[in-house]
């Protein structure tokens, strides 16, 4: 799979997400767990990231998307543990999964740290 199809498919399913959160009965499940702003902060940072990793996916060939590549996949991993632990912890009431949400913040700030590197 291709950096931008990766891409596609992390907008798309933020948007999903989003979506699934602000209607029907997944929202009034969260809600009623009084979990909605988890939720609503895993869609917002899944989406944000998902607009650096186009940025990044669509930077042609050569040594700058080399040095993309670290971001990119600091950005992927961020999403997939911070937004996804967020995600399931509003979802479930999992608290434990609170643990591992600031890893996921981490990687999202190592993503930003490593354009740093980029020229």
């Amino acid at each position: 799979m291709t950096r931008l199809q990766i891409t596609a498919l992390v907008g798309f399913t933020g948007v999903l997400l989003g979506a699934l959160g602000a209607h029907g009965s997944l929202h009034d499940h969260v809600a009623a767990l009084d979990r909605l702003p988890q939720w609503e902060t895993a869609v917002r940072y899944h989406l944000l990231h998902a607009a650096a990793l186009l940025a990044a996916a669509l930077v042609p060939a050569g040594e700058t998307a080399r040095r993309l590549r670290l971001s990119f996949t600091a950005w992927l991993i961020g999403i997939l543990i911070f937004s996804g632990s967020l995600y399931v912890l509003a979802s479930t009431g999992v608290k434990w999964l609170g643990a591992i949400t600031p890893i996921g913040g981490l990687s999202l700030m190592l993503g930003w740290l490593g354009l740093w590197r980029v020229r």
